[in-house]
């Protein structure tokens, strides 16, 4: 199987890549190199004949048409996106663009290939995406495949309206298609703005390490790894037009969060503990989502995926892993918006 994976130097899209290679699929990693990406970290595949870079912008129809005609591969996985809330309510333009313009010009250059292929059964197009699209939750509840979609920021009414025109593709044009939803990603490789990153890197440099608001807001943790084996096992094994919810069972507060890392760190790296001394409350930021849970029932009853790493032993396998990688993440803290609070409105 060749796989086509869109966005595959950056964070989620790295470990598909390094899963897929692993695996003895070959893949085509086609990434724009914008800000969040980094070659790095496809460099344990990048020299095994299963693996092949095209830098090219998914909005680029011509080196689109270019890139599947060379290939031709077996599959699409789309996760080519801007994905920082932060960053999408200073410039919701680049979002847009990306997200909604990006996937509606990757749809038509797949079905194009897919057409001119003569419909090849095997075919997929495999749309990943966020729970953000559902918007918000009060203290109970999880989000469904069924949950009707609510979002509240540019970066998830983007993501949204990606979503919607992928299923609209399957239902016009038949474009074999499947969709999937993740909650809060977090692993090795993760881009220096997101809040596992910042709050390890603020904490070795002794710096407040800040929490919006009062640090209630919940979320579900996915480790990368875990959710790169969901995504494969969903291609393969998913039912063409369907929805799969993904998520790591892993729900934590903000400040939960942050106190469970200070407290490895202080293990790991006594200079400077107690870390949990650092943390810092900030304003919050706008139109915040208070809770977000997946309910994973579909993907565990129909396709028997589970998430299999905990959050307390992903944050400890995150932390060891920055600590032994400092090349990698000091490369990065330069890059625009890096360090900076950014999303204030």
């Amino acid at each position: 199987m060749k796989l086509l994976v869109t966005g595959g130097a950056g964070f989620i899209g790295s470990a598909v890549v390094r899963l897929t290679v692993a695996r003895g699929h070959s893949v085509v990693n086609l990434d724009a190199l914008t800000y969040a990406a980094c070659l790095e970290n496809v460099a344990s595949v990048s020299d095994s004949p299963l693996y092949t870079f095209e830098q090219a912008d998914i909005c680029d129809r011509e080196a689109l048409d270019r890139i599947f005609a060379t290939h031709r591969p077996d599959a699409v996985m789309h996760l080519a996106a801007e994905s920082h809330v932060d960053r999408s309510i200073d410039g919701p333009g680049a979002f847009i663009q990306t997200n909604v313009t990006g996937t509606y010009t990757l749809l038509e250059a797949a079905r194009a290939y897919w057409q001119g292929a003569g419909k090849p059964e095997g075919f997929r197009f495999h749309h990943i995406s966020t729970d953000e699209v559902y918007g918000s939750l009060g203290p109970t509840g999880q989000f469904t495949e069924d949950t009707p979609y609510d979002p509240r920021s540019p970066y998830s009414a983007s993501k949204a309206a990606g979503d919607h025109l992928v299923r609209a593709w399957g239902e016009t044009y038949g474009l074999p298609i499947v969709l999937t939803n993740c909650s809060n990603n977090f692993g090795p490789y993760h881009f220096p703005e997101k809040l596992v990153p910042v709050v390890i890197l603020k904490a070795l440099a002794g710096e407040p390490i800040p929490v919006y608001g009062d640090g209630a807001n919940v979320r579900d943790w996915l480790f990368v790894e875990d959710h790169a084996d969901a995504l494969l096992t969903v291609l393969t094994k998913g039912e063409l037009g369907r929805s799969y919810n993904i998520g790591g069972e892993n729900e934590v507060s903000n400040l939960e969060l942050v106190e469970m890392i200070c407290a490895l760190l202080d293990a790991r790296h006594p200079e400077g503990a107690p870390h949990a001394d650092l943390i810092t409350f900030v304003a919050d930021r706008p139109g915040h989502d208070q809770r977000y849970a997946i309910d994973p029932t579909r993907i565990r009853t129909e396709l028997g995926w589970r998430a299999s790493v905990t959050v307390e032993e992903g944050l400890a396998r995150t932390v060891d892993w920055y600590l032994e990688n400092e090349d990698w993440w000091r490369a990065l803290q330069t890059r625009q918006g890096v360090g900076e609070r950014l999303g204030k409105a």
